[in-house]
């Protein structure tokens, strides 16, 4: 191996190693278990439009991981894009089935309730969920995006995709809003340990939702959402299809899992798609 070939070996940041594959797979993959397939690609433009581009084919429970993505995306066309191994990129393929598709809304906000649950238990951060869809953590006094969640409708089914920064270092962060779970002070940055605890924890959450029939309420969901939501309670500015612009106290999460909004004039206004943005009340001023 040349000294060019070995500045490009997978090997060469000592501090990010490669998921080991064929241990994820045995930790998660059983035969009475939601995850059915379980793959891992060194890089590739999108996970989410990999899976969708398969759907029709598709296991409920496929997971397809990317060691790093070039074309990550976001709601509303945003790029998400970081260094090779320093973060969990990954899709999974979820196919409700019997439950009403006008609760398959619930699905993102489901998945963020995990997303926080499984990384409260395997690296003993704290994650806030801004609805909503984006995964927040405190640095130092300040709350900083370290994540965030798309979900997309794909064949008979919906394609869930979670980024997660786990070990950029603040040089490495495409903007100072920007933060991971290293930096979080995480006590593990081990990124099979944090997979397999987001897996499992979206299996356990996604089997209450499907037993009660997408049910957010009967299952828990809109209560656990509520719970860990940083939103609600906060002086928001919502930006909304249209054009249109509201601003006012989020007061609640409705039973479709849309954001209730009061405005001055005392009227509520319930949100189900926008851009939000804290105006008052969260630390570190505006997020």
């Amino acid at each position: 191996m040349t000294p060019s070939d070995a500045s490009h070996s997978r090997w060469s940041d000592l501090d990010r190693p490669p998921l080991n594959v064929p241990a994820l797979r045995r930790g998660l993959l059983r035969p009475d278990g939601l995850w059915s397939a379980l793959d891992v690609v060194d890089a590739t433009g999108s996970t989410n439009s990999d899976l969708a581009a398969r759907a029709a084919g598709l296991a409920e429970g496929t997971v397809l991981v990317a060691e790093e993505q070039t074309a990550g995306r976001g709601r509303l066309d945003r790029t998400w894009t970081a260094p090779a191994r320093s973060g969990l990129f990954f899709s999974v393929y979820l196919k409700p089935g019997a439950v009403p598709v006008q609760r398959w809304g619930w699905l993102p906000l489901l998945t963020g309730v995990a997303v926080a649950t499984g990384l409260a238990r395997s690296a003993g951060v704290d994650t806030a969920l801004k609805w909503p869809n984006d995964l927040l953590v405190t640095v130092g006094t300040q709350e900083r995006k370290a994540g965030g969640i798309l979900a997309e409708r794909a064949g008979d089914g919906v394609v869930i995709g979670i980024g997660l920064n786990v070990s950029l270092r603040e040089d490495e962060l495409p903007a100072p809003t920007a933060a991971s779970l290293a930096l979080a002070g995480a006590i593990s940055t081990d990124r099979e340990t944090l997979l397999r605890g987001v897996l499992r924890s979206l299996e356990h959450w996604y089997g209450k939702w499907r037993a009660a029939d997408g049910d957010a309420a009967a299952s828990g969901l809109q209560e656990a959402y509520a719970a860990g939501c940083a939103t609600l309670g906060r002086t928001v500015r919502a930006q909304l299809p249209g054009d249109r612009t509201l601003t006012g106290e989020a007061v609640a999460i409705d039973g479709d899992g849309r954001l209730v909004l009061s405005a001055g004039d005392g009227l509520q206004e319930p949100v189900s798609a926008g851009d939000i943005v804290h105006l008052r009340g969260a630390a570190g001023g505006l997020t």
